[in-house]
């Protein structure tokens, strides 16, 4: 019975084709990763100045008169809450807390006589022994002695109140920024003694134009960028002053930082990005980044070939970077830098040797 030979289908025919292709099937041969050059809606973002403030900065001031007895701490000391920063003498403060206490004890004596002779009358006036004039009496002579008791207990909180703020300590914990007294020096209420700040919280403050502050209350989204190319730090509460600044028409905004952000003091100077609208950008995961000195680079593939192409990065935002220049959405770039420029160098040797 004879053969038939039969016509490949269209698709083998062209799979064959492409197998024969120089460069075909190179791309599955790679011995690194491949990612994908994507377009990402990122926010268009404004950067501004700001400047670096505590959340937390107060002046202690004396809240009882006196003398200075002792200061233990000083300018650039870490003070924990509560912990003792000045000492006034406190003297006269202990003779009044002495005094209201001993007036109190006599309230409390004249107060239990005046209860058992209020029960003793009592259960006389109850036997119509006595007239009701002297029960209301003895009634209003244990009103007394109640009425004076309180007082006396009053006094007694005043004057222990009196007396602890001869002790004056640090209502949170932070650096002392200044010292306003000196050993010795007398001082009434309201007399500043020292200045401090927490680190633990602190926020920044931005002058936002006139021209940006609709879109930038319309986003309520901001991030601090840190000196040194750190990372950006995102704001976690902004607050818009609701008025502007006649002389320079800024509206002034506070950006809030998580607790505890270090790296940041109060005073410095950084830069504030807030976020005015969206746009499309080229993304890239910052792993296929690679860095020559001051130039940035990636290993791009296409038909299976292997280029080393400079690019030009933006905002990096964890492990994704923004390119500016030197890429198109979905061209394919090498994961691993390291691998890709062992890869191309060694293609490289084998062609030279080859001629």
């Amino acid at each position: 019975m004879p053969i038939t030979k039969r016509p490949l289908p269209l698709f083998m025919f062209c799979a064959g084709l492409l197998a024969l292709l120089p460069g075909a099937g190179r791309a599955a041969e790679l011995p690194f990763a491949l990612t994908t050059v994507q377009l990402q809606t990122l926010p268009d973002e404004q950067v501004l100045d700001g400047v670096v403030e505590a959340v937390n900065q107060s002046t202690v001031s004396a809240q009882t008169a006196g003398r200075v007895e002792a200061i233990l701490v000083d300018v650039n000391d870490f003070v924990a809450q509560g912990t003792a920063i000045v000492r006034i003498r406190n003297i006269e403060q202990r003779a009044g807390l002495e005094q209201a206490q001993a007036n109190l004890r006599e309230a409390q004596a004249r107060q239990i006589e005046a209860q058992s002779e209020h029960k003793r009358i009592q259960g006389i006036f109850e036997r119509q022994l006595v007239s009701k004039a002297q029960m209301d009496g003895a009634t209003a002579a244990l009103d007394a002695a109640q009425a004076r008791l309180d007082a006396a207990q009053a006094s007694v909180a005043q004057a222990r109140e009196s007396l602890g703020y001869t002790t004056i300590v640090a209502p949170y914990s932070g650096m002392v920024l200044e010292r306003h007294v000196d050993l010795g020096e007398s001082v009434q209420p309201g007399t500043p003694l020292m200045t401090g700040f927490s680190l633990d919280e602190l926020r920044v403050v931005a002058n936002v134009p006139q021209r940006l502050i609709v879109p930038v209350r319309q986003h309520k989204q901001a991030r601090v960028l840190l000196p040194n190319n750190g990372p950006s730090i995102n704001a976690t509460k902004l607050t818009f002053f609701p008025y502007a600044d006649p002389k320079s028409n800024v509206f002034k905004v506070r950006l809030y930082l998580p607790p505890k952000t270090g790296g940041l003091y109060p005073g410095m100077f950084v830069k504030t990005a807030f976020q005015v609208g969206t746009t499309q950008r080229l993304t890239l995961p910052r792993a296929a980044l690679a860095q020559r000195g001051e130039v940035s680079a990636v290993y791009a593939v296409k038909d299976g070939a292997v280029s080393l192409r400079q690019v030009r990065p933006g905002r990096a935002e964890g492990e994704t970077v923004e390119i500016l220049a030197g890429l198109e959405a979905g061209e394919r770039v090498a994961l691993d830098p390291v691998q890709a420029g062992i890869y191309l160098k060694n293609q490289q040797q084998r062609t030279t040797a080859e001629k």
